[in-house]
């Protein structure tokens, strides 16, 4: 086969990866060029090194834990279900599990056991992998051609699959390389900013609270002066030295979008299960239980250890009172504090730090059924390069499985 009749995939994450094992599948000449001599090095990392490889969900539900552009997934998630997801990896010899909130995880709890399945996929179709940094996309009259290399190679190619990730986690080679060549041919680029990624707080107070994490809590993120949270969820969180992180955390940040950062704040309930009046009661019972215990030694049985003179403060009852002396309007106080501890956001953290990007390629310029760029023929996107994200959970993976299979398969010729 000429070489010119070849695919090439840039970038060998989970998007790259599926991409050109479909292709292969299909009776494609497949090279794919990375960066990196280690392949999926960011799969790798995800899920804390266990990788939660999708949500074992219907597709409509995929659908609604994306945050951004979620019509465009419709095709794509459609010809690659979750349920294919998981097919692919058991069919491969890999082993999963559907853990809390339908997360799909290997049974081994390994990584680098979901990147070898891609890698080995990869091989046994013949997948050329090349270990160099593209630096240019060649493309003229409206088509593709081939790619450039940092050693002044030139590649040439019927198709080309951009598949290089976002700017979240740079050292593992997702540095926004895949935006400059979209760029370079036409496309118009959505500002990538930090998603799921930790909040700097206002607040000092956290910083006293560090290492503390918090289950089957409620966090509430509002916009302005709103009643009406825009997200509410019940789950996890942490406090750190800067402020909040953990999954609620990362999830609020995703509807952090416009306006100022100083516009949103967080209300965490640390007792969602009990509404305001049960709440009382509960404080009025561990009251009643020494009614000549101070304030300040009353809230053990209540509150974390580290929350306790942080909530005390807040009150404005003083540590050394007796509980039997706090009044009707004190408790109402001390169970609004509970029910709605609230923090005002400053910022996020780096880009650096983000579980993913938003932002990236403008999928108005992408066909949605064959992830094929509308400005360039046979140029095709896969993955986070471009703007579409999702809570935690699975989802962006099962992004990245979807719209891989989709220009893997449309590359090499066969369209849904």
């Amino acid at each position: 086969m000429a070489s010119n009749e070849r695919i090439i995939v840039i970038g060998a994450g989970p998007a790259g990866m599926i991409s050109a094992h479909t292709a292969g599948l299909y009776g494609k000449e497949v090279l794919i060029i990375d960066k990196n001599e280690r392949l999926g090095r960011k799969l790798l990392i995800t899920g804390k090194g266990r990788c939660n490889i999708t949500n074992n969900c219907d597709v409509n539900t995929i659908i609604a834990n994306v945050t951004s552009n979620n019509k465009f997934l419709y095709s794509a998630v459609n010809q690659f279900t979750p349920q294919d997801t998981i097919n692919y990896f058991e069919n491969a010899g890999l082993s999963v599990k559907t853990e809390r909130g339908n997360r799909v995880f290997p049974e081994s709890d390994r990584a680098k056991d979901v990147e070898l399945v891609l890698e080995n996929n990869i091989k046994s179709v013949g997948v050329e992998i090349l270990t160099q940094t593209v630096t240019k996309i060649l493309a003229e009259d409206g088509k593709v051609y081939g790619v450039e290399c940092a050693d002044g190679k030139t590649y040439e190619a019927e198709s080309v699959i951009i598949a290089t990730g976002g700017k979240s986690y740079p050292l593992t080679g997702s540095t926004g390389d895949g935006y400059k060549f979209a760029q370079s041919v036409g496309h118009n680029i959505i500002k990538p900013k930090a998603s799921l990624v930790p909040i700097v707080t206002n607040e000092q107070w956290c910083k006293k609270a560090q290492g503390l994490s918090l289950k089957n809590v409620t966090v509430s993120l509002f916009y302005k002066d709103q009643t009406k949270p825009i997200f509410s969820e019940l789950g996890e969180m942490l406090f750190t030295h800067f402020g909040v992180s953990g999954p609620l955390i990362l999830s609020a940040s995703a509807h952090i979008r416009k306006g100022k950062f100083e516009d949103y704040k967080l209300k965490i309930d640390l007792k969602p299960a009990l509404s305001d009046k049960q709440l009382d009661a509960r404080i009025l019972r561990d009251f009643s239980e020494n009614t000549n215990k101070d304030f300040g030694n009353s809230l053990g049985k209540l509150l974390p250890k580290k929350l306790i003179p942080i909530i005390i403060k807040m009150s404005k009852i003083p540590f050394d009172m007796k509980v039997n002396q706090i009044t009707k309007e004190m408790r109402q106080h001390l169970c609004s504090l509970i029910k709605g501890l609230e923090l005002t956001v400053k910022e996020f953290r780096p880009i650096e730090e983000a579980i993913i990007t938003a932002g990236g390629v403008d999928v108005s310029e992408v066909n949605p059924k064959t992830m094929e760029s509308k400005k360039v023929s046979g140029l095709y996107f896969a993955g986070e390069v471009l703007d579409l994200d999702a809570y935690t959970g699975g989802f962006n993976l099962q992004i990245a499985f979807s719209t891989g299979y989709v220009a893997g398969l449309s590359s090499a010729g066969f369209n849904y």
